[in-house]
């Protein structure tokens, strides 16, 4: 029977979240929803239900095959509620072409199949298509279109008929969290008792959020779409093909995303979608007030002629049989943006209150299935290949069989930090995400739109030496130096080509260099800091670690945190500095959470990063450097962890670096690293220290085989899989995940080298064995000292060896690789 579940919201994401939980057993569900059965008045009822599965995140395209997989099988009164009439993409220009390549290797490291096709391809796919318009496609057979309101009301049926129970025009006014859970929910109508309960209001998820002191970072955003009058040519061409369903379609949708237009059939006419229009933000407290911009429910704004008027010239002029229909009726309809465009998902700091928020319709069943195995199993997975249910002919299709888990991690509720959660921060973000939606993105973007919210105290020198700014999780973070232009070694660097080129500059090589033959001083404040203490504090730790943490005061190890199923949590970087006194380090805010969590008897987890800063002295002279400033002994250079100064700056000092180079890591408070960066650049001049930025660094890592989270480990691979399999240690006794830990590996995440160097892969390019794809780019930089183009991918065991041939397919083009050795760190 499972808990009692509380649903809050009936449109297509709860619906599909009912039918999966019943599935899995838990069926004590009750679904609360405000507006009225069926159309609810949320943006499942207004959706036009478009699904091209290809998306720029690969945990995305995920979600969306498998909402294509399971609404594929679903059917009310007997009538499909997936028309897979497939999707069609097309370029204008020549970089949406080659992006469309890109596109296409992205849906090959998917399994998704996808076709690129020159201009009279298209207009044979679809013939209203004006061939002059267009350079080329992407076409996916398997896309489609759902018809969200029946899929939602097939699920619900599905989910009640195992004993889930709807209530419609009943409104939540209050969560009772009484000793610090979940217990319940206020409604207007009586209180609900339940353990869980899962937000799935949409644009009204920030309101339910605020009702236990939880942020929802989202914002209701206009999207406009209009049905045109009857298109005569489109009428014959359907007569043609044979259509005999005069509310089906014989064409592939349409994407326009140089224009910022979608096109799909309704009988003998067109729908028109368009994002290309100013970003028109809603209040979420405000979505039930009238006014006179009020549609006909809650989530619809007033159709604005002016607004649509160049995406309408846009689609005539992709399909010119338009010119002689006009706009029939139209409307501006409200969806959730994020700030970053994903999804807000998993279980908040309320034990018991979960998100299911942001969720598009295209991605809805993906996301039911993850969470529903999040919620029942305590790992989020989707259902595997080749375990697609049929569910026949008037059912949901709750996946239960064989699942493969999937990293949410970008799609995390928690990945903000509270620096960014300011409701103008979250507006401003999320206009600009809309504003961006079919921009084509480049992974390593310097965004020139938004200025990061956290500095540290090295910002001031980084200003001085010229630093050029990324942002990183809120902090502002140098890529590289501008004042480094002049070193040497610059000249030594192979330039970039096009699309590789673009968001880098040589001088991230040349910083690389210097910390290879001198010594530079990396900035390492953006990671989380955090300090463990107490009686328990040990125990904590090796309940969670992979390794055993029972060492000797002083030392510093590296371990893994894992799920239940032994996938990989955290890297975590532990330093032993008492015997109820560890310091953790973590490169991410999410691992940070996770520890904090699963935090168990008397122990203290305090996240000391707002108040401290780290400085990583990376290269060979860094003894040398530091034996200037009071470490004769070289205490720092044979200690693992030691409380030091360097100067007259009081630090710890964490010997080693992941960059396979000698160095340091000092941390020190915040208000002495101004302090603390002076005392070492200026010991430091005789002997060539530089500044050394984000680029290089990450260069420096993949160079040295080092992975992390964020770097090729994800929450998808064991530690034997990711290449870890050195930090398990089996014999340590008992810690979450063991089992997973030491099971045999399917895959393995491996080094490749380009057999030619002057290419460079950015990340998620499908790797090829023969005509296979086995597996997907996961990070990817340059060795500058090698001069060779590196790339950490997972691939299955049987390739994972030395000198495998495989390749990597880049923009349409197959780039020779094979497996190399390096020593994973």
């Amino acid at each position: 029977m499972g808990p009692r579940v509380v649903i809050v919201g009936a449109g297509i994401v709860g619906c599909s979240l009912a039918d999966e939980l019943t599935a899995r057993g838990w069926t004590r569900v009750t679904v609360l929803e405000q507006g009225e059965p069926v159309r609810t008045g949320g943006s499942t009822s207004h959706a036009p239900g478009l699904v091209f599965q290809t998306a720029g995140h690969p945990t995305m395209t995920r979600f969306a095959r498998a909402t294509a997989a399971k609404y594929g099988s679903l059917r009310l009164d007997g009538r499909p509620c997936f028309r897979p009439v497939g999707g069609l993409e097309v370029a204008a220009g020549r970089e949406r072409l080659a992006d469309l390549r890109r596109r296409h290797g992205w849906a090959t490291a998917a399994g998704i199949e996808s076709h690129l096709l020159d201009p009279g391809e298209c207009a044979a796919l679809h013939p209203l298509i004006d061939r002059e318009v267009v350079l080329g496609g992407l076409h996916v057979p398997s896309d489609g279109v759902v018809v969200p309101l029946g899929a939602a009301q097939a699920q619900a049926r599905a989910a009640t008929a195992r004993g889930a129970e709807f209530r419609h025009g009943v409104r939540v006014t209050g969560i009772d969290t009484t000793g610090g859970r979940v217990r319940g929910v206020e409604t207007d109508h009586g209180p609900v008792p339940a353990e869980v309960v899962v937000s799935a209001a949409g644009m009204w998820g920030p309101l339910i959020g605020a009702m236990a002191g939880v942020t929802v970072p989202l914002t209701p955003m206009a999207h406009q779409y209009a049905w045109t009058t009857p298109v005569r040519e489109l009428d014959l061409l359907q007569k043609l093909r044979g259509l005999v369903d005069p509310g089906g379609a014989v064409f592939p949708m349409l994407r326009h995303p140089d224009a910022e237009v979608s096109v799909r059939e309704h009988g003998d006419r067109l729908g028109v979608g368009a994002c290309g229009h100013r970003a028109m933000p809603a209040d979420p407290a405000g979505l039930d007030r009238p006014g006179p911009d009020r549609g006909g429910m809650p989530s619809e704004r007033t159709f604005t002629d002016l607004d649509f008027e160049p995406s309408w010239n846009a689609a005539q002029a992709l399909l010119p049989a338009l010119a002689e229909a006009k706009v029939e009726r139209g409307v501006n309809g409200l969806f959730s943006f994020t700030p970053d465009g994903m999804p807000l998902l998993g279980e908040t700091r309320v034990p018991g209150l979960w998100l299911a928020e942001a969720v598009g319709i295209a991605h809805s069943g993906g996301v039911a299935q993850a969470l529903a195995s999040w919620m029942v199993d305590g790992v989020p997975s989707l259902p595997g290949a080749g375990a697609d249910a049929d569910a026949g002919a008037d059912a949901g299709t709750g996946s239960v069989g064989d699942a493969e888990p999937v990293d949410v991690s970008a799609a995390h509720h928690d990945r903000f930090d509270p620096a960014l959660l300011a409701p103008t921060t979250v507006r401003s973000r999320a206009c600009r995400a809309f504003d961006e939606v079919e921009d084509i993105g480049h992974p390593q973007r310097l965004s020139t739109t938004s200025r990061p919210l956290r500095t540290g105290p090295f910002e001031a020198r980084h200003r001085e030496l010229g630093a050029v700014v990324a942002e990183l999780d809120g902090w502002a973070v140098p890529a590289w130096f501008g004042d480094n232009a002049d070193l040497p070694e610059v000249c030594e660097v192979r330039p970039r080509r096009a699309w590789a080129g673009r968001h880098w500059s040589p001088i991230a090589g040349a910083e690389a260099l210097v910390v290879h033959r001198a010594v530079a001083l990396v900035d390492l404040t953006s990671r989380h800091r955090m300090e463990v203490t107490g009686p328990d504090a040990l125990g904590l730790l090796q309940h969670l670690a992979t390794a055993d943490l029972d060492r000797p005061i002083g030392t510093r190890t590296r371990a893994l945190a894992l799920d239940r199923a032994g996938r990989i949590r955290a890297d975590l970087d532990v330093a032993r500095l008492a015997a109820d006194r560890f310091a953790v380090g973590v490169a991410t805010r999410l691992e940070a959470r996770w520890l904090a969590e699963h935090a168990l008897g008397v122990v203290e987890i305090r996240d000391v990063s707002a108040g401290t800063c780290a400085l990583g002295l990376w290269g060979p002279a860094a003894g040398v450097l530091l034996s200037r400033l009071g470490d004769p002994s070289g205490r720092a250079r044979t200690a693992d962890a030691v409380e030091m100064h360097v100067g007259p700056v009081p630090v710890l000092a964490l010997r080693g670096t992941p960059a396979g180079v000698d160095g340091v890591e000092l941390r020190t408070g915040a208000d002495l690293g101004a302090a603390l960066w002076d005392v070492l650049w200026d010991a430091g001049a005789t002997l060539g220290v530089v500044a050394a930025g984000a680029r290089a660094v990450t260069s420096l890592l993949v160079e040295a085989g080092h992975r992390t989270v964020g770097l090729g480990l994800d929450a998808e691979l064991t530690p034997a899989e990711a290449g870890l399999g050195h930090l398990v240690d089996a014999g340590k006794g008992l810690f979450i995940g063991r089992a997973g830990a030491l099971a045999a590996p399917r895959r393995r995440l491996v080094s490749l080298a380009l057999d030619d160097a002057g290419e460079v892969v950015v990340g998620d390019e499908p790797v090829l064995a023969g005509d296979e794809c086995v597996g997907r780019v996961a990070a990817a930089e340059v060795s500058h000292a090698e001069d060779v183009s590196l790339a950490l991918a997972a691939v299955p065991t049987a390739l994972a060896a030395e000198g495998t041939e495989l390749a990597v397919e880049y923009f349409g083009r197959r780039l020779p690789a094979r497996v190399v050795s390096r020593e994973v760190r």
